[in-house]
């Protein structure tokens, strides 16, 4: 699990570094990732939205935001923010997907999967099968069913986006089980600590 003890000496340091520099977008960005990580999600959004206000030109590289507005369950803002994204990496497949998630919450699945961009150019072999599920053309037993042979970041990711996919569907236990297998694959990477904080939301 998350070991806020680090997290929060990390905050403090970043704390520190804005009474000096407080007018420096990036250092609110990471301000704003650490709060997520903390689980304090308002206090991420408004880091976040600091960031655009002293750059709006960062406005659709704030793919952080979406992932605050999401777990806010501000679906509609959550979407508006990677599709702005997409707008810029239109070959991201993890925008495309979070896009699909909140459409999926939105409205329904279907329509999330009409929604779906067409994406092929990600250099991570794991994510080609991942999208796959999402696009309806394998089942997601697929990502579930993977064996030791791969590394951690591809279990990890595989039953994190399973379980997202899971929920899309409304099957709350499939997504519990995926999402909480996933955490087991610790790896040092903000995807993990976004699987940490959605179990931790979801009461899981």
């Amino acid at each position: 699990m998350v070991d806020t003890t680090v997290l929060e000496t990390d905050l403090n340091q970043f704390n520190k570094r804005l009474n000096t520099f407080p007018f420096e977008p990036r250092l609110y960005i990471n301000r704003g990732m650490l709060y997520f990580k903390l689980g304090r999600l308002i206090d991420s959004l408004k880091d976040f939205n600091k960031a655009e206000e002293l750059n709006p030109q960062l406005t659709p590289y704030l793919w952080q935001r979406g992932l605050t507005y999401y777990y806010l369950d501000k679906y509609a803002k959550a979407a508006r923010q990677f599709e702005l994204n997409l707008s810029i990496h239109s070959q991201d497949i993890e925008n495309t997907l979070w896009f699909f998630l909140c459409i999926a919450q939105l409205e329904d699945i279907n329509s999330a999967t009409d929604c779906l961009l067409t994406v092929k150019n990600d250099i991570r072999p794991y994510m080609y099968h991942i999208y796959q599920v999402f696009a309806g053309r394998y089942n997601v037993d697929v990502l579930n069913n993977l064996n030791g042979d791969c590394d951690r970041h591809h279990l990890f990711y595989a039953n994190f986006y399973a379980g997202l996919y899971y929920e899309a569907q409304k099957e709350k236990e499939k997504s519990l089980s995926s999402i909480s297998k996933a955490v087991s694959y610790e790896i040092d990477d903000y995807m993990w600590y976004v699987a940490c904080t959605h179990q931790s939301l979801r009461n899981f």
